[in-house]
């Protein structure tokens, strides 16, 4: 059986049409189960599931409360509630394709070696149109991914992207659960469970596999496109590597603090590529993000 497993604070929203996508995939009802953890949500998110379990009585579904604020308390107990081998993580504002869990299951059932999994997400923004500092270089700052229109998997440091991705359940009995001192609280832009955890996948052998026809629709509204927005991922991001390198090692930590200066590097060569283009707003932003990124890796927040 294949778990999905949503979590969900205050987007009530888009909630029911992210569900209700799952429900009209054309999916035997009887291959999968819906999880829909609410973290603590304090708008209308508990009407908008009866709403859904009312429409959709053949679905599989399970509501449950989460009282510890954080995605990756809600992740852990959206693990513990799931009776399914396959684990799928959707966010609530993604929408899945109709032909998507008939072509998850065909990719399952073709990479029976397959310990984890992500698929395309395909940016929706609000606005109608992309940000103008948007380029493949920051492209996953909107939670979006496009790594081609092959079967492959995922090399080096990437990894799959929150919004769709999948772990069996098996790997995670050797690996662990999401580290709750990471991810997402309320609005808190702090990340790195996801990152750490497919480390630990890779650590233990595990093979991350990427599946182009596994595609869900990100809702993106006009918040998440503001230079704002950026700072405050920048520093959600920073203070989540100062917070899991650290508690690997001092070592981890020093070696990260390195890979800084390299990032930097890199950010002055893009920057000196978009303005031979006169496309300063695609370089300006990626210094502003690695401003922000360098500030939450070097200071303790907590003092």
């Amino acid at each position: 059986m294949l778990s999905i497993i949503v979590c969900t604070y205050n987007r009530d929203k888009y909630l029911y049409g992210a569900l209700q996508c799952i429900a009209e995939n054309g999916f035997p009802t009887d291959a999968y189960e819906i999880v829909l953890v609410n973290n603590m949500s304090t708008d209308n998110t508990e009407a908008e599931c009866q709403r859904f379990k009312n429409d959709y009585p053949d679905v599989s579904f399970h509501y449950v409360v989460e009282t510890d604020q954080g995605l990756s308390f809600a992740r852990n107990r959206g693990i513990a509630e799931s009776q399914g081998e396959t684990l799928l993580f959707l966010d609530d504002d993604s929408y899945i394709q109709k032909d998507y869990l008939k072509n998850l299951q065909q990719q399952l059932d073709t990479h029976p070696k397959a310990d984890a999994f992500g698929g395309k997400i395909d940016p929706v923004f609000e606005t109608g149109e992309a940000p103008k500092w948007l380029s493949k270089w920051n492209y996953s700052w909107v939670s979006a991914i496009d790594m081609g229109d092959k079967v492959c998997p995922f090399k080096s440091k990437a990894f799959p992207i929150g919004a769709n991705m999948g772990i069996k359940k098996a790997m995670l009995k050797k690996t662990g659960n999401f580290n709750t001192q990471l991810g997402r609280s309320k609005k808190n832009l702090m990340g790195g469970e996801e990152k750490d955890l497919f480390e630990r996948i890779r650590q233990h052998g595990g093979n991350i596999y990427y599946f182009p026809d596994v595609v869900v629709h990100h809702v993106i509204p006009p918040s998440r496109t503001t230079k704002e927005y950026v700072k405050r991922l920048g520093e959600g991001v920073g203070r989540s590597e100062r917070i899991r390198t650290l508690g690997e090692s001092k070592g981890k930590y020093l070696k990260r603090l390195f890979s800084e200066i390299v990032k930097w590097g890199g950010s002055l060569v893009l920057w000196l590529g978009f303005a031979l283009r006169g496309q300063f707003e695609k370089g300006n932003i990626l210094f502003t993000f690695r401003r922000k990124v360098s500030r939450g890796l070097i200071i303790n927040q907590e003092n």
